[in-house]
């Protein structure tokens, strides 16, 4: 009966490996249950859910260029035109762009991806149940590797358990298929995350992503600034439609441009 002691082991991995991933679904979906209701995201919320910090980078570079106080030439350099931020935002871009008024695009967004601010944005999202934390989405990830793993020992202790020897009164195929029923177990289990826990974005949980659909169907036009930035927001930078404006976050190479000023000593950036 060295056979019933493989069953019983595999029953032991697959209820073991399956509960944990049911509990780390519900404590993640346990943060969606009241999020979102009464929240009406702004633009940098929605450049995070969408694309993260980096996205957030961008929209606030986006801005401030639309506004003129900010120059994004297609050779890939932003210059500071008006150097008084109006949130903490556009003061980390200007920050980050350096106190010469000029700097490469990529650093500048890198930098400003890392920034306070940015984590501020993030950790309200998490609150609100907008977000997804970094632990709830590191714990269904596990979770499912682990049934994975539960879903292959049951096979191999299946394959086991009809090498050893058996009692002639139990056939081989009466064996194999109380070994069935873990290994349904665990590709259920599977099935079901696949379903459940797909939906969560990177940045996005469920109740985030029920309020970035409602803005994207409202970011279609490019009327005003507004709803050009929401756009940018959801989209990224490809929903630009200014050449020069996309050309400036394309552009990865190029020397430094000698900082040139007008008359009135504002500074120019080179094209």
């Amino acid at each position: 009966m060295l056979w019933v002691l493989f069953l019983l082991a595999a029953w032991a991995v697959a209820g073991t490996a399956c509960t944990r991933l049911c509990l780390a679904a519900v404590r993640a979906a346990a943060v969606d249950a009241d999020a979102g209701r009464v929240h009406e995201l702004t633009l940098y919320e929605a450049a995070f859910l969408s694309g993260g910090p980096r996205r957030v980078a961008d929209v606030t570079l986006v801005a401030m260029a639309r506004q003129r106080r900010l120059l994004l030439a297609h050779t890939g350099w932003a210059t500071v035109v008006d150097p008084l931020g109006r949130d903490e935002m556009e003061r980390s871009v200007i920050g980050a762009i350096g106190p010469e008024g000029q700097c490469r695009i990529a650093p500048v967004r890198a930098t400003a991806a890392t920034a306070e601010a940015v984590r501020g944005i993030a950790d309200r999202l998490v609150r609100a149940g907008l977000a997804v934390p970094d632990s709830a989405r590191t714990t269904v990830a596990v979770a499912v590797r682990q049934v994975r793993v539960a879903a292959v020992a049951v096979l191999g202790l299946g394959v086991a358990a009809l090498l050893t020897p058996a009692p002639p009164d139990m056939p081989r195929h009466l064996v194999a298929l109380w070994f069935a029923l873990p290994l349904a177990l665990t590709l259920s289990c599977l099935a079901i995350a696949r379903v459940e826990v797909h939906p969560y974005s990177r940045w996005a949980s469920p109740a985030g992503q029920r309020l970035l659909g409602a803005l994207t169907r409202n970011a279609d036009g490019t009327a005003d600034d507004r709803t050009f930035l929401t756009s940018v927001a959801v989209r990224g930078v490809h929903a630009i439609g200014e050449p020069d404006l996309r050309a400036a976050f394309a552009h990865r190479q190029g020397q430094a441009p000698r900082l040139r000023r007008d008359p009135n000593g504002r500074p120019q950036a080179h094209d």
